[in-house]
């Protein structure tokens, strides 16, 4: 017997880590991307293009955010996985065949 796994779908857009960054992390605490970025080791360039939505979070990116911020580092992964599945899923569908179990 198959087993089917499926999810909700999801109604509207999540929004990218980097917004999350900047609006719940960075601007409370008033750091700049300069500031952050020489925390985190990473490029001034590199965060400005997290926070305006251009650069995904790696897994080095949140472990680099969990240290810095006291967070999870799971909590980014799965703050872009989400997004990343909600991008895909605005797209056609891919041309694919169900797999069936040999005889």
């Amino acid at each position: 017997m198959p087993t089917t796994i499926k999810a909700a779908p999801m109604m509207h857009s999540p929004p990218h880590p980097g917004e999350i960054l900047r609006e719940l992390y960075l601007k409370p605490m008033r750091v700049t991307v300069i500031e952050a970025a020489k925390a985190l080791g990473v490029t001034a360039k590199h965060v400005s293009g997290i926070v305006n939505g251009h650069v995904r979070i790696t897994a080095d990116m949140a472990i680099r955010l969990a240290a810095a911020l006291d967070t999870d580092a799971q909590v980014w992964i799965n703050l872009q996985a989400q997004r990343d599945l909600w991008m895909a899923s605005q797209k056609q569908p891919p041309n694919v065949k169900p797999l069936r179990r040999a005889a």
